[in-house]
């Protein structure tokens, strides 16, 4: 079976009351029609066809990709009328149905409706809700089978007491869908061409609309506003916890959590409160995350520990290596082994050798800093001239003193100690030891200014 999809995403969603188009407000992290997009191209198709109307040129320069047709839907007429949009470029064998701002649909899901398409068989996504409110209702002959759906707002009194909606997800042979689309009526009270009117087609022509369900509602719940919106995030955030646990994750809380990436994990992780993680980030075993952290694109290996309130970006800690609390590595920033960070420490572009530490308020940018080298409190690298970046070198078992500024381009050369207070300029040879501070001078019968009295 070869397979194609449509996903539906021209909606204006006036409820949202934003200028950005409803399916580009996002969920950890990823638009809503991101989401769809990638689970659509978990199930191989041959393409995918998108359907855009309001806000087009935003939707397509974001998500622009060669898997992707975009297809524009000048006025927005109603969902068949979107889908018929979509039919002239369709040539595989199924076609599959998705929308754009239902972004938590499951590719398990999905592949279970699209089993349902076979000779003579046509497949439907169908949810079991308390109160189905503004769904379209499903419909059932005597014998239990699917005859129609009726819209909410065209459904008699009887039919809106029908608790099995329609989540508008459909898997059809791809000839017959091109067939429907183009007989489609707008006679209805919305006065739009419905893509639920196609069932009734389909049973008239004589095919079994079979039924499939999510196993949980939230798969196929839309965002209109919001408050769904929010509702959407905080779901999709359990689930991912779920996931995380099942592999061997210690969420303290999986309600004050957050994903918004491609997350990698390895046994006996422990991760606090308040922990955002974004983009790709490998963590493996025994890593400790204190709360109040962001970890973006980095990679945690065996055994690290990171403390309260810190921020990693685009960061590789070596294996038994601890960073925090109030602790800053951006982008560039390599720990080796047992390398420790401490608080209000800030690195960019830094690699600190193996069990090199920088304890206490200190900036290292553009900084190679070798084993078991040690960083004084108040020390910065003065890596910037205000045109150029400059490398600071230090080699191994260095010891730099407190408050030291080590002014770029300069290397520090094994066993080299410099004094606190310092500026260095220049290179320090092996086990040197460096003074750049001015002299002290005392001044006797000195006398503090007085304030002067206001008149």
């Amino acid at each position: 079976m070869s397979l194609e999809i449509v996903i539906l995403a021209a909606g204006q969603g006036t409820r949202m009351r934003s200028a950005l188009p409803k399916v580009l407000h996002p969920i950890a992290g990823n638009s809503m029609l991101g989401h769809v997009i990638h689970s659509a191209r978990q199930l191989d198709p041959q393409r995918i066809h998108v359907v855009i109307g309001h806000g087009a040129d935003a939707v397509r320069e974001r998500l622009a990709a060669d898997d992707l047709n975009f297809v524009l839907q000048d006025k927005q007429l109603g969902t068949g009328h979107a889908v018929a949009q979509a039919v002239p470029f369709i040539q595989s064998d199924t076609v599959l149905v998705l929308y754009g701002d239902v972004p938590l649909i499951e590719v398990e899901t999905l592949q279970r409706l699209l089993k349902l398409v076979v000779p003579g068989q046509m497949g439907l996504l169908t949810v079991e809700l308390d109160d189905a409110t503004g769904y379209g209702r499903i419909v059932r002959d005597t014998d239990g089978k699917v005859s129609a759906i009726v819209e909410h707002k065209d459904a008699t009194e009887a039919q809106r007491a029908i608790n099995e909606g329609n989540t508008g997800i459909l898997a059809v042979p791809a000839d017959r869908l091109a067939d429907w689309t183009s007989r489609l009526s707008n006679n209805n009270v919305q006065g739009e061409y419905y893509l639920t009117d196609v069932i009734e087609m389909a049973v008239n022509d004589g095919l079994v609309v079979a039924t499939e369900q999510p196993h949980d509602a939230m798969e196929v719940q839309g965002a209109n506003d919001r408050k769904q919106l929010s509702e959407l995030e905080r779901h999709y955030q359990l689930r991912a916890g779920r996931r995380l646990m099942a592999q061997g994750v210690t969420l303290r809380d999986p309600a004050r959590f957050d994903v918004r990436g491609e997350i990698t994990v390895g046994r006996d992780v422990l991760i606090d409160i308040n922990v955002i993680l974004e983009g790709k980030v490998v963590i493996e075993d025994d890593v400790v995350i204190g709360p109040n952290c962001v970890i973006k694109d980095s990679t945690l290996r065996k055994g690290v520990v990171i403390k309260a309130n810190s921020h990693i970006e685009g960061a590789i800690l070596g294996e038994g290596s601890d960073a925090g609390p109030f602790a800053r590595l951006r982008p560039g920033t390599v720990l080796e082994a047992r390398a420790h960070v401490g608080n209000f420490v800030e690195l960019k572009n830094a690699h600190l050798g193996e069990g090199a530490k920088a304890g206490h308020l200190a900036y290292l940018g553009d900084a190679e800093i070798g084993a078991r080298t040690n960083i004084g409190a108040g020390t910065i690298t003065c890596n910037y001239d205000g045109v150029n970046k400059w490398k600071t070198v230090l080699g191994a078992d260095v010891f730099i003193g407190s408050n030291n500024s080590l002014v770029a381009p300069v290397d520090i050369l094994d066993g080299a100690t410099t004094a606190a207070g310092s500026t260095i300029t220049s290179t320090v040879d092996k086990s040197q030891l460096a003074i750049g501070r001015a002299r002290q001078k005392n001044i006797d019968g000195w006398k503090r200014p007085e304030k002067v009295k206001k008149s």
